[in-house]
């Protein structure tokens, strides 16, 4: 199984950084669930502008904590460095 690393950029312009198994179903949730995430249910919609995938939810998870402690530039530099 795959695990993925996304950031989400919000109708607001901020950034949202999370992980999950599969990609398209948590976009979704992010763009019309009742639950879930409430930073982005408040934010929609949302615009998948990075993603990377990891072989383990532990490596996942470890480069979601990493990508979560950046600033917003360096978030920025790294969307801009790959195209979805």
């Amino acid at each position: 199984m795959k695990y993925f690393v996304y950031i989400l950029k919000c109708a607001d312009t901020s950034l949202y950084v999370g992980s999950t198994n599969d990609l398209e179903r948590r976009i979704y949730q992010h763009n019309h669930s009742k639950s879930g995430a409430h930073y982005t249910k408040i934010r929609r919609p949302v615009e998948l502008v990075y993603k990377e995938e990891h072989d383990t939810l532990n490596m996942a998870r470890h480069r979601e904590a990493e990508i979560k402690s950046w600033t917003r530039g360096k978030k920025l530099m790294l969307i801009a460095n790959d195209v979805v």
